[in-house]
């Protein structure tokens, strides 16, 4: 164990309270309501924030911690955190949490692969485990929720002493706004880094056609998928060789490209094999007008909540930009890039960076 789990909740009902009871007995917890004022003692605590959601959203409590964690961008430096999204009914659980998740993270905390624990109102998105699990829906989302509290109560962000970082767009254009912070980025890091560059034009990207799992899983034991092609062929084995990916990823009407999106829901048949729980994950975001936070929680529901893949602190760097080159002349771009790479950096190296 690392320490007390710090248990900050926002709103409560009768089933979160029975199953957190359970679920954390025998635990070291410290609860912390938010409330109290207590919340600018966060730093390098291990957390689980609960919030409970009704039918019409969370209650206003929970913005008041959105924006608390917003205008104080270090005060979640050092934290490790998880998140249970209680829902009364089968809607606002998801968009919860993704809000949650980005302002803590741009505030410093690091959140390990799949850190959201969700149970709707019918408990219902609890049925595919609960039947591999063996388990009645309400003991499997019990399960989950300590199996949750365990691992952040355990996890050590990894370090590496030689870094490979998988740099992934869908872009041919040369002007490309993304496309030049992305190569920024890598420039300013240090000569311990090896990289290597996957552009998704290369080749036909076709969607995944939604096998089911025995036929997905029959073609990912021959390390491919029903389609092939390059998402099979080049991109998941660049995904399992890194120890990190870089996503570079344009606002497309609020939305990563398709071919990203075709990547996302290819990534089941790599899943079926292995998981990407030590990978870290970072992205860049260039919106034309507005939106680059939403492009954002779709790259990280998508890679981290969803493909396990590990959530960095401010794990995206988000710019807006229009025209063609028009990124290069924003007025302290080239300063953010470098504290984003220097971010980058010491995620990976760790003290070793610092001891350089």
């Amino acid at each position: 164990m690392k320490g007390n789990l710090t248990i900050i909740q926002i709103g409560s009902n009768s089933r979160i309270e029975r199953l957190l009871d359970q679920a954390l007995d025998g635990l070291p917890v410290t609860k912390m309501p938010f409330s109290t004022g207590e919340e600018t003692s966060l730093a390098h605590r291990r957390i689980l924030f609960v919030v409970c959601v009704d039918a019409f959203g969370p209650e206003p409590d929970f913005y008041r911690l959105l924006r608390w964690f917003r205008q104080h961008t270090n005060s979640l430096t050092g934290a490790i955190a998880g998140v249970v999204v209680d829902g009364k009914g089968e809607l606002y659980t998801k968009e919860t949490a993704r809000m949650l998740v980005l302002a803590a993270n741009l505030s410093g905390c690091l959140f390990p692969g799949k850190p959201l624990v969700e149970g709707t109102g019918s408990l219902y998105n609890q049925h595919i485990m609960a039947k591999k699990m063996g388990l009645t829906l309400e003991e499997t989302y019990l399960h989950r929720i300590r199996e949750l509290a365990d691992r952040i109560l355990t996890f050590t962000p990894p370090t590496f002493s030689k870094p490979r970082l998988l740099m992934i767009h869908a872009s041919d254009n040369r002007r490309s706004n993304t496309v030049w912070m992305g190569r920024e980025t890598l420039r300013w890091l240090s000569s311990a880094f090896s990289f290597r560059e996957v552009c998704l034009q290369n080749g036909t990207i076709q969607d995944c056609r939604g096998c089911s799992y025995k036929a997905c899983l029959h073609f990912a034991q021959r390390n491919t998928c029903f389609y092939g092609g390059a998402i099979s062929e080049d991109v998941i084995p660049a995904m399992e060789a890194c120890d990190g990916m870089l996503f570079l990823c344009p606002n497309y009407n609020d939305a990563v490209s398709a071919n990203i999106m075709a990547l996302f829901n290819r990534l089941t048949s790599l899943l079926t094999q292995r998981d990407l729980f030590d990978k870290y994950l970072f992205g860049i975001v260039v919106s034309g007008y507005s939106g680059s936070d939403l492009v954002a929680q779709q790259l990280m529901g998508a890679m981290c909540f969803n493909k396990t893949a590990m959530l960095p602190p401010r794990f995206c760097l988000m710019q807006t930009a229009n025209d063609p080159d028009s990124v290069r002349k924003m007025p302290g771009i080239e300063e953010r890039i470098q504290n984003f790479a220097a971010n980058l950096e010491s995620t990976f190296l760790g003290s070793q960076k610092r001891n350089g």
